[in-house]
């Protein structure tokens, strides 16, 4: 039975989210028809990643909705595009699939296919670009795809995927000669055909995202969206507005991309959106469009300022309020030298696939320490603890639990998120400072025992980091049979021949203590990633099995 007081709680959270979501003009005047069809699309979708694309279709109608390299296109325009590739999709096979999977760039045919799977009723599984042949039959094998909407640059892992998977149809999105005959038939050609059409009303299916896969294959998560409350959160903290234009540079089938993507939509902002990152092209896509904000992750923040000074020069970013990243770990002194540049801008967001939003790092924070992730949301709580569960004071380092406003609801293979006590147990570790905010150390599966002595890598790698003829490094622990496990350390130097690894080493004997100095320094032209720019270490030389 609700109390008074949790009715109360609830009003005064409501009341804080309105606030919120008027401040922000995601809520503004409109005409009265214009709140009944905003009626109606919540009430029909409620709260799913195509609610946003339908309230900004209600709202802007014939604003532009997204800008990518083929030209623009409004909301209305993206709607029915949706609609008529629903209808399209359903005709390919026996009646409609039971899954889309979308193995998509950022551009157009991404939004089309996962909203006509939306349309469908049937779960989108978000790809990510970056699969090896392999990887992309197990996930689709695992997730019993039955569909794929593809770049056709694609089409060689596909291919590798379609010879253990029998029956999967075969749509292909980004073309570069929509003329020329292919066995699997274009999307922009069932849109063209099936144009006008809809497809019978129903629920939209989950939207299933894929872990990292760093260390492993990929798991496929979906989540319980927090409502009003969870968007209020984020706007609390980064200053979007309803109606302007954000550059996406993030990929969009990561969850951080996606979510920004959603965000994006639902505050009906014009999405400008680029196939590939390119550092200079991101920055003259926000200078053009006149963009408030950009989404991306920490690697292409790095890599735009390895950009010479007088490629630089050339944009003001004068319009950009926020740039919001998220996804791996910033370095710090990329942080800075992005601010000292082009303003305190930069708002550091610490995510899960599982929880979505937990903390952000505001300018001002990242000012005082450019490592940390920020203090949590409103409606986040956070805990650290020991291996017995029990809270760690501050300043020291214990596992991260998470409670949010949203719900985690499992991974598609059936297994879940371990909990304690009504928290998730994030994966990570970290420690809080005495004003409340969290520093995250690494995966609790990272910490190195090596001889005995428990060694996180971030604090190596922040040591080696410190050396200005260093441009990346990664430290992870190698099988030992002396000690179990060693430290090696993965290093990009700022250019040829820079730094040696005894340099490396006596750096980090003159930093830390003895047995945190990495016995392994290997020196490398670039660090592998994946599409979302996380380093993969099963790709390390001397890791993988």
């Amino acid at each position: 039975m609700t109390t008074a007081k949790g009715r109360a709680t609830g009003l005064r959270t409501q009341l804080w989210a309105t606030g919120h979501l008027l401040r922000s003009r995601m809520i503004g005047p409109m005409r009265p028809d214009r709140y009944v069809g905003m009626a109606r699309i919540l009430r029909r979708y409620g709260p799913h990643a195509t609610t946003g694309f339908a309230l900004a279709a209600n709202r802007r109608p014939d604003g532009i909705g997204l800008i990518d390299e083929r030209g623009s296109l409004t909301w209305q325009e993206i709607q029915e595009r949706a609609d008529a590739l629903a209808v399209g999709l359903a005709t390919l096979a026996d009646g409609p699939p039971t899954s889309v999977a979308i193995l998509c760039r950022n551009h157009r045919g991404f939004v089309d296919a996962f909203l006509a799977a939306g349309r469908l009723g049937v779960p989108a599984l978000l790809l990510n670009t970056g699969f090896s042949g392999p990887q992309l039959a197990d996930v689709l094998e695992r997730e019993h795809a039955t569909l794929i909407v593809y770049d056709e640059e694609f089409a060689g892992l596909v291919a590798d995927a379609r010879a253990r998977i029998e029956g999967l149809t075969e749509v292909l999105s980004w073309v570069d000669d929509e003329t020329a005959t292919r066995e699997q038939p274009p999307a922009e050609l069932l849109i063209d055909a099936h144009r006008g059409e809809r497809p019978p009303p129903t629920r939209p299916g989950r939207v299933v995202l894929l872990t990292s896969g760093t260390t492993g294959t990929p798991k496929g998560a979906t989540r319980s969206g927090g409502g009003p409350e969870e968007l209020a959160a984020m706007l609390e903290r980064i200053p979007w507005h309803g109606g302007e234009t954000v550059v996406v540079a993030a990929p969009t089938f990561h969850a951080w991309g996606f979510g920004q993507l959603v965000i994006g939509a639902t505050m009906a902002c014009t999405i400008v959106l680029r196939r590939r990152f390119d550092p200079e092209a991101t920055l003259a896509m926000a200078d053009e469009h006149r963009a408030t904000g950009i989404a991306m992750v920490p690697v292409m923040l790095e890599r735009i300022m390895e950009l010479p000074a007088e490629v630089l020069d050339r944009y003001a970013l004068d319009s950009v309020r926020f740039v919001t990243c998220s996804g791996s770990r910033m370095r710090g002194e990329a942080v800075v030298a992005f601010m000292d540049r082009f303003g305190d801008k930069v708002y550091n967001s610490y995510n899960a696939t599982e929880a979505g939003q937990i903390s952000v790092a505001a300018p001002a924070d990242l000012r005082h320490a450019s490592d940390t992730a920020g203090r949590p949301v409103t409606g986040t709580t956070l805990r650290l603890v020991d291996d017995d569960g029990n809270d760690v004071p501050v300043g020291e380092v214990g596992r991260i639990l998470v409670r949010g406003a949203s719900e985690f609801d499992g991974y598609t293979a059936g297994d879940t998120k371990a909990s304690l006590d009504g928290f998730m147990v994030s994966g990570d570790v970290g420690r809080m400072d005495a004003d409340g905010r969290l520093y995250v150390v690494g995966r609790d599966d990272d910490m190195i025992v090596s001889g005995g002595e428990n060694v996180y890598p971030v604090e190596v790698e922040r040591a080696i980091g410190e050396l200005s003829d260093v441009r990346e490094v990664v430290v992870v622990g190698v099988d030992d049979e002396k000690y179990g496990q060693r430290l090696a350390a993965y290093v990009v130097p700022a250019r040829t021949e820079a730094v040696s690894p005894d340099d490396v080493r006596a750096h980090v004997k003159s930093r830390l203590a003895g047995y945190k100095v990495p016995r392994d320094v290997v020196l490398l032209d670039e660090l592998p990633r994946n599409a979302s720019g996380k380093v993969v270490v099963r790709d390390l030389p001397g890791v993988g099995s």
